[in-house]
């Protein structure tokens, strides 16, 4: 385990979250959520707070948010779960 906890494929971490692997593929083609780590073979590997960050943007898509707004308030820090670094 590294100090982000058990990596995961996107499979995997879109079933943990709750979502389908295409609704978490969009999430990364919009800029939401980015993966924690990338292979030399291109795979993405999401961690246990990517998880958390998915399943916010599920609540808050759910709460009637639309995911431009989502977007935007992750942006401007106005959430307390920030994902990764660039």
């Amino acid at each position: 385990m590294s100090e982000k906890g058990q990596l995961m494929p996107i499979g995997a971490a879109a079933k943990k979250a709750g979502i389908s692997r295409q609704s978490l593929q969009y999430y990364v083609m919009v800029g939401l959520v980015e993966p924690t780590k990338v292979t030399a073979g291109g795979r993405r590997l999401f961690d246990n707070k990517s998880i958390e960050r998915i399943r916010l943007i599920k609540k808050l898509n759910g709460s009637g948010y639309p995911l431009r707004a989502i977007r935007e308030l992750f942006l401007e820090g106005r959430t307390n779960l920030k994902g990764n670094k660039k």
